[in-house]
């Protein structure tokens, strides 16, 4: 029987709207990407310091029909070339299945952990080495159930009332 041996690697989970881009509502225009202040450096400094660098992204406006799957992959592939550091995984929820109260239930979708838990099986990715980094308490949220510490970005946008304990983030 052969074993892998490689060591798993840290990384860093990182939501897209609002975290990595600024919040434009369903965009897939490329004309319109705009980093948050800090995040490429941010993601550089931490690739040199040895950390994957994932997306983890709710995507409803594909489940909605707004916009094509490519669309958002080609949006996808534009905001990457614009990185200094690459993105080694891009896992999004894109799933078309509302519940009874108008929501979308999937076990990918945030704030359940799918994205960070699939992401850290296909790539190998130590979850209590990560972080995950978001600017909506479902993220935190999603992070802290897959096991990662955790961080809300604070961005402006204020969460309504306070956090339940699977929400609290590791740093504030």
């Amino acid at each position: 029987m052969i074993f892998n041996t490689t060591p798993a690697s840290p990384a860093i989970f990182i939501d897209k709207d609002g975290t990595l881009v600024r919040d434009v509502p369903y965009n897939i225009d490329p004309e319109l990407l705009e980093f948050t202040p800090g995040a490429v450096p941010f993601l550089a400094a931490m690739k040199k310091a040895g950390f994957k660098l994932i997306l983890v992204t709710n995507q409803p406006g594909i489940a909605m029909n707004l916009f094509k799957e490519t669309a958002f992959l080609n949006y996808i592939g534009h905001m990457n070339q614009q990185l200094n550091s690459r993105l080694d995984g891009v896992y999004y929820c894109a799933h078309n299945r509302p519940g009874a109260d108008g929501r979308f239930h999937c076990d990918c979708r945030k704030p359940l952990p799918g994205l960070i838990l699939k992401a850290a099986f296909e790539q190998k990715i130590s979850l209590e080495d990560s972080w995950m980094i978001g600017d909506i308490l479902d993220d935190v949220e999603a992070g802290n159930r897959a096991g990662c510490q955790t961080i809300l970005l604070n961005n402006g946008a204020k969460p309504n009332g306070l956090p339940a304990l699977c929400e609290r983030p590791t740093l504030p």
